[in-house]
């Protein structure tokens, strides 16, 4: 399976623990555990995309609740272990994102009111 077929298919609890009981059997190869098929492996790799892509989604999300909160860029760049510019250009590429993924066929993201909505809250970088 691709990332996109997974990421529609899968929560990211649920990724997470079909990855985890992927990996064990991968690192603990021995009589009780039964070695990876190809398909399996294939599997694992689909599934830490899918991981890394919900993970960072994630973090958007809630560095935009912290902007809701009052939080600061330099605030957000700490938390991040980065830049207040660094954080507020990575947020605001997942904005652009989100706006070309609502464009896109089948995909969920920001209407033109949200985008405008989510550029106002990220402001500038204090």
């Amino acid at each position: 399976m691709s990332p996109e077929e997974l990421d529609t298919a899968l929560t990211l609890r649920t990724a997470l623990a079909r990855y985890e009981e992927l990996r064990a059997r991968d690192l603990f190869e021995d009589e009780e555990h039964e070695p990876l098929s190809r398909t399996e492996a294939l599997e694992m790799i689909a599934l830490g995309e899918v991981i890394a892509r919900k993970a960072r989604n994630g973090r958007q999300l809630a560095v935009r609740t912290a902007r809701e909160r009052g939080a600061s860029w330099s605030q957000i760049g700490r938390a991040l272990g980065t830049s207040k510019q660094t954080a507020w250009e990575t947020h605001n590429r997942w904005i652009d994102q989100q706006a070309e993924q609502r464009r896109d066929a089948g995909h969920w993201g920001l209407d033109e009111a949200e985008v405008a909505r989510e550029r106002k809250l990220a402001g500038r970088p204090d």
